[in-house]
């Protein structure tokens, strides 16, 4: 029997502003599908991905907030941006704006007074100047060089006053031009890591190269070892195994503490360890994130990989364990 539960009244009031905000964002999709808004938006990317300087991004209030978010965005994902309060803007702080710089401003009314100093500046040293507002006739959408005008939409505030809907937009269009420029600049993992080397997000992003065990750590033998100098191979090492290579350093196969227990008890430790040997072990390039390799251990039941490069030469080798310290499990 399923019980269905009745939302309260309080539930009510936040589906309410649930349903308000997707209406809002579905105007904003729809704008963009036209000539007006989207258009504006290739310029604005545009114009950002051609830039010497840095994206400055600016908003008074609620919009502020959204501004320094964007501008965080920004960073992370490899546009040059900061944010600049409009207050501190008045009193010194215009001097950051350079003239290969871009500005973005936040207003959803387009007459934010405190942003008057910093549209004079733009227009005085031809800065280029982009204003995202719901009111492009407004005094901040005269002064844009382009002018990003967004869906005029009700707030979910009951009272239609707190700034809820409108910020909502305004972030997502921030996070619209912020992958726009990902791929415009053609923004890859290997580069995200650079900007988020720590936590748990660098450790996704971190390869199988960062943590391997190389030169002399790694456990390896010929073709035509013994079985006896195998053993005592895998045993010197920390992995549970050792590597076969051929006289090129190619890896042929793999010896594992498995392998040793079912062929003890009948074979002669003289035996080579190329008769027995597990055939193509399974290996990876240097260069796959350690959220893949995890993957691929989990998928083959082993715990241990065998690096390589694109002609099999061993490289190194990685352990479960060093993807569990380096914080991605």
């Amino acid at each position: 029997m399923t019980i269905q539960i009745l939302p309260t009244r309080h539930s009510k009031s936040a589906l309410k502003t649930l349903d308000i905000e997707l209406k809002a964002l579905e105007n904003l999709r729809e704008a963009l599908q036209e000539t007006t808004l989207g258009q504006a938006v290739e310029d604005a990317i545009q114009t950002i991905a051609n830039a010497k300087g840095r994206v400055v991004v600016t908003g008074m209030g609620k919009s502020g907030h959204i501004a320094r978010k964007i501008a965080a965005t920004m960073r992370s994902t490899g546009t040059s941006a900061l944010y600049l309060h409009p207050g501190e803007a008045s009193h010194g702080d215009l001097g950051v704006i350079t003239t290969d710089d871009v500005v973005l401003a936040i207003t959803w009314s387009g007459e934010t007074t405190e942003l008057g100093d910093i549209f004079h500046y733009c227009n005085h040293y031809g800065i280029k100047l982009i204003v995202a507002t719901a009111h492009p006739n407004s005094t901040a959408g005269r002064h844009a060089d382009i002018c990003l005008a967004m869906p005029n939409v009700r707030e979910a505030c009951p009272n239609e006053l707190a700034p809820t809907s409108s910020t909502t937009l305004q972030l997502v269009l921030g996070d619209a031009l912020a992958v726009a420029l990902i791929e415009a600049r053609g923004f890859t993992p290997s580069d995200f890591r650079v900007f988020h080397p720590g936590g748990h997000l660098g450790a996704q992003l971190s390869t199988v190269g960062d943590v391997m065990g190389t030169d002399e750590a790694v456990p390896r033998v010929s073709r035509g070892a013994s079985l006896t100098n195998a053993t005592i191979e895998m045993s010197r090492k920390r992995y549970g195994c050792t590597a076969v290579v051929d006289g090129n350093g190619k890896l042929v196969g793999a010896f594992t503490d498995g392998d040793l227990r079912r062929c003890i008890a009948v074979h002669d430790l003289s035996d080579e360890i190329g008769v027995h040997m597990s055939p193509q072990p399974v290996s990876v390039t240097r260069d796959v994130l350690l959220s893949e390799a995890l993957r691929i251990m989990n998928e083959n039941a082993v715990s241990v990989l065998f690096v390589v490069d694109e002609a099999d030469v061993l490289l190194g080798i990685v352990h479960m364990h060093d993807i569990v310290r380096a914080g991605v499990a």
